[in-house]
């Protein structure tokens, strides 16, 4: 089966295939954005979590200042009124060596939030490729459905100047001439109609793409014959759930939540902590002429000092605040394991509908063909026997209308079938990619 698509909508204009519209959602979808920015915060919290991990929090200080009053002297440890100068540098550092393994499960917390990250995106680029695909698809329909009421109406003004012509030869009555104007009038509206839906297509598929509304474009012929071939299943339905997006995300949801558990578990045990530092001061008194100054790098030296301090903080009580979260984490990690379960039976049960929509589809198309053929030829044998004044106008008009709607449903079961084709593609190949379009 082969079907071409024609949308010459305006002249002059962009033309764009199914590929290209896809291309353009994708790179100018703000939702998008939004996730990618989601994503480099997830990334940040990531390399955040490991250096809290592994590496030691360093400070280091320095101060200056003059006094001018009565102030303690640093080397005889008693009060004096003369000006002085003191200058001062220290260098500390910490790090946590155990605090429930609270670094360690962050790091993993932080690793699925990055993996749900990049899956969120491509979620979100899966949807908004379907919602492309689908208006794109809607402008198709329109278009052949325009190119169909265009003919039918060429062809009836043609009938409509023979009947004229017959009924001046009294070879046709005034009321059947009056009904093949009544036609034509209605194929004309008809025409309007869906020239007024092929636009509103055009706007729909343009506000998904966020293609400038005021700048034109046309969409090009597509060849469906490679795109509506079937899909292998090489895994079963289970399995394919397991590997959708949706699944992935709520999977991981519940990995986070039994994480946290832990780490709320863990909180009930000791912490322990070691730091170190070294500081040292100068000082001097420019006010008095019998001091003699000792050399700046030699009080940095004599005066400087260094500590190691290792710190267990042991809790016994804080109002049961720890147990507390013990049982909201508790909570938390059943609500996602409820949430996971649920997820993946709603993904199974979207891909078996799936999987029965595109073997409905198919059917569908095939009844479709045959009907729009038997149509066909029921219509062109109309329109001969109408010109030899063999049937009524009004039984030419029926069978005008039976071979439109032929023609429509054969339309809207072709994309039907390529439609429901993809979502296939997607629950069994994951991602639709943009390069079989």
């Amino acid at each position: 089966m082969t079907l071409l698509f024609g949308a010459a909508y305006a002249q002059d204009t962009a033309v764009m295939t199914l590929r290209d519209c896809v291309r353009y959602a994708l790179s100018h979808s703000a939702e998008v954005r939004v996730l990618q920015a989601d994503l480099g915060d997830a990334q940040l919290a990531r390399r955040n979590a490991i250096l809290n991990a592994f590496t030691p929090e360093i400070d280091a200080n320095t101060y200056a200042y003059s006094n001018f009053g009565r102030s303690i002297d640093p080397e005889t440890n008693i009060y004096s009124n003369t000006t002085s100068f003191h200058n001062g540098y220290s260098l500390s550092a910490g790090i946590t060596l155990f605090n429930g393994f609270r670094a360690i499960n962050n790091m993993k917390i932080t690793k699925i939030a990055e993996a749900t990250g990049v899956t969120r995106i491509q979620q979100t680029e899966d949807k908004i490729t379907l919602a492309t695909m689908e208006a794109y698809c809607n402008v198709l329909y329109y278009t052949e459905l325009l190119k169909t009421l265009q003919s039918q109406t060429e062809t009836a003004e043609t009938a409509l100047r023979l009947a004229q012509r017959q009924r001046e030869l009294g070879q046709k009555s005034p009321a059947e001439v009056l009904q093949m104007e009544a036609d034509l009038s209605d194929r004309r509206y008809r025409f309007i109609v869906c020239e007024n839906q092929l636009q509103n297509s055009y706007i729909t598929l343009k506000d998904i793409m966020l293609y400038p509304t005021e700048q034109p474009f046309s969409v090009t012929n597509v060849e469906t014959d490679t795109m509506l071939s079937d899909v292998v299943r090489t895994m079963k339905v289970s399995q394919a759930a397991e590997r959708l997006p949706a699944v992935i995300i709520a999977e991981n949801e519940w990995q986070t939540a039994r994480l946290a558990l832990k780490t709320a578990k863990w909180q009930l045990l000791p912490s322990l902590s070691l730091y170190g530092g070294w500081s040292s001061t100068y000082f001097t008194y420019p006010g008095r002429a019998d001091y003699v100054p000792v050399p700046y790098w030699r009080q940095l030296s004599d005066n400087g000092g260094e500590y190691v301090q290792l710190s267990l903080s042991i809790p016994i009580y804080d109002r049961l605040s720890r147990q507390t979260e013990i049982a909201r984490r508790r909570n938390d990690c059943d609500r996602a394991e409820a949430r996971y379960a649920q997820a993946r039976q709603t993904v199974e049960a979207e891909i078996h509908r799936a999987l029965a929509d595109r073997d409905g589809a198919a059917a569908a198309l095939q009844q479709a063909e045959q009907h729009s053929a038997l149509q066909q030829q029921l219509y062109a044998m109309s329109v001969r026997q109408f010109e030899q004044g063999l049937i009524s106008a009004l039984d030419y008009q029926t069978v005008a209308d039976n071979h439109l709607t032929a023609v429509a449903d054969l339309l809207n079961a072709r994309l039907q079938l390529f439609l429901k084709t993809w979502v296939v593609r997607y629950y069994f190949q994951l991602r639709m990619q943009n390069s079989d379009l």
